[in-house]
């Protein structure tokens, strides 16, 4: 339990030096985030093959951004959706519903709750709700040919785990990465 609250206890610190920050220094960090995860989803489109294991980094820089403030994330969302209608409209639909989807919801839920399962969890939900929009919603192959349009509680609950372990791994990168980010605002 101790270590539960030392995460939350570090990251509302580095929110409180972030804020410290003058608007111009937010608003140009926000838009480093928004550029790297637009050149991250661009990925999967502009280098076949080695790019697809690239493009889920996208996740990263929104999820950091909303970590340090969910309006600024929301705004680094939206700036990545632009420059991906620019760079690669091919990525358009899957950025908003999956990876960015993923920053958002769990950067907001590390202002709302103070232990790991609950982030994983809320986070895996949105992701969960994002893919069953673009996979049941827009009839969208989001998961590839071998998984059918038609509704199934058994897909949904394979996409259910897949999201919590995907989105676990997630948050353990981003505590360990985060402390470099803190470093780098506070200096």
């Amino acid at each position: 339990m101790n270590s539960l609250k030392s995460i939350s206890d570090e990251i509302k610190s580095t929110q409180h030096a972030f804020l410290r920050l003058s608007k111009t220094k937010r608003l140009v960090l926000g838009s480093l985030f928004a550029s790297l995860a637009a050149l991250f989803q661009s990925a999967g489109g502009l280098f076949p093959g080695i790019g697809y294991f690239i493009s889920p980094l996208a996740t990263a820089p929104i999820l950091f951004c909303s970590m340090l403030s969910i309006p600024l994330g929301c705004i680094s969302y939206i700036l990545t959706t632009v420059l991906l209608l620019i760079l690669q409209p091919s990525e358009l639909i899957i950025f908003p519903f999956t990876t960015g989807l993923l920053g958002i919801g769990t950067g907001a839920a590390f202002f709302i709750f103070n232990n790991r399962i609950s982030i994983v969890v809320s986070g895996a939900t949105l992701l969960t709700v994002g893919i069953s929009i673009l996979l049941y919603g827009f009839k969208f192959p989001v998961l590839g040919p071998t998984v059918t349009h038609n509704f199934s509680f058994l897909t949904l609950g394979f996409i259910f785990l897949f999201s919590n372990f995907y989105n676990w791994t997630w948050v353990e990168i981003s505590l360990a990465i985060f402390k470099r980010v803190k470093a780098i605002i506070s200096s």
